[in-house]
């Protein structure tokens, strides 16, 4: 999924894309022996003819930590605009540094923006940096949700999946949802539009 495209995707489509996605970080996260996938993007999720989206591209993905620890130290690689800041700065991967990853994908099918873009306003060039003031107010959230999606969605709906992605790209690892609860808060949203 590229941005590009996903602009022009539905609003369901989008939820079905995101839930898909956030079913397989689970899946890896919930392992018996855990996988990080350290450099979660858009271009690394593949849809087939029905959107049902399928990762690819696990030529970075990491074991995660061992039962006493808390996180993987490893040399920093990756996507910039996906990346979580703790990890470039640190080198401590952890499933939350995959969550913020999901977090700006997410993003990216709301906004219909790409997660970096230096052809916009130096504000706007960096899309969580540029979003994250608006997902969590409800009278401005129109001010970054795709205009290609008016019309297709109830507020609260977008209001929700606004919110998860605020969550998933907090600063604060610690106050990421883990990929499960991601899961769950999607579920929901695509069973509306599918009712």
């Amino acid at each position: 999924v590229h941005a590009e495209y996903a602009a022009s995707l539905q609003w369901s489509t989008r939820l079905k894309i995101a839930l898909g996605a956030a079913k397989g970080l689970a899946f890896l996260h919930e392992a018996q022996n855990p996988v990080i996938y350290r450099d979660f993007k858009t271009s690394n999720i593949l849809l087939d003819s029905d959107y049902k989206a399928k990762l690819s591209d696990f030529g970075l993905a990491k074991d995660g930590p061992e039962e006493d620890e808390t996180h993987v130290s490893t040399r920093v690689m990756g996507t910039q605009g996906y990346a979580a800041p703790e990890y470039i700065m640190t080198g401590h991967l952890t499933a939350k540094s995959d969550v913020y990853g999901f977090g700006v994908v997410l993003l990216e099918l709301l906004t219909g923006r790409k997660s970096v873009d230096k052809s916009r306003p130096p504000r706007e060039q960096n899309l969580v940096d540029w979003a994250r003031p608006y997902l969590n107010d409800s009278r401005r959230l129109d001010r970054v949700m795709d205009p290609n999606l008016a019309g297709q969605y109830a507020g609260g709906a977008a209001q929700r999946a606004a919110a998860l992605a605020y969550k998933c790209v907090s600063l604060n690892p610690k106050s990421r949802p883990h990929m499960s609860a991601v899961v769950s808060a999607l579920e929901p949203l695509l069973a509306l539009e599918e009712d």
